[in-house]
């Protein structure tokens, strides 16, 4: 059972971040947008769903399954940021590739504090 709520999961937080991918594609840019959009969406809700456990609101450990290691799995990507940002030095782009590693990183960060805030006031 525990296998099929990762793999459930996983597949809607995949299919969630192609379409996002797909949304942004309409306007190509040389930075990575749908990643970073993806990872942060990705954050703010890993981060709700953490507080809503530590409130003691969600107490089935299945929903951390489905939820945490499963959607929020399938929807963030490190191997897919870690790959453009290898692409944007390999093309001597600096600028964007620092620019990639830093806002992912403190956008990221402040998504998953944001997330926790957000269920903490409720």
């Amino acid at each position: 059972m525990n296998f099929l709520l990762v793999f459930l999961g996983g597949g809607l937080g995949s299919v969630c971040r192609y379409l996002i991918g797909i949304w942004l594609m309409r306007h190509y840019h040389i930075f990575p947008w749908a990643t970073l959009v993806a990872n942060a969406l990705s954050c703010i809700l890993f981060g709700a769903i953490v507080a809503f456990f530590a409130k003691g609101q969600l107490l089935d450990p299945r929903y951390k399954l489905l939820l945490l290691t499963g959607f929020c799995g399938g929807f963030s990507t490190f191997s897919t940021f870690t790959n453009e940002t290898w692409v944007l030095c390999t093309n001597q782009e600096w600028l964007y590739a620092f620019a990639n590693v830093l806002s992912s990183v403190l956008i990221c960060l402040f998504c998953l504090y944001l997330g926790m805030q957000i269920v903490n006031r409720l």
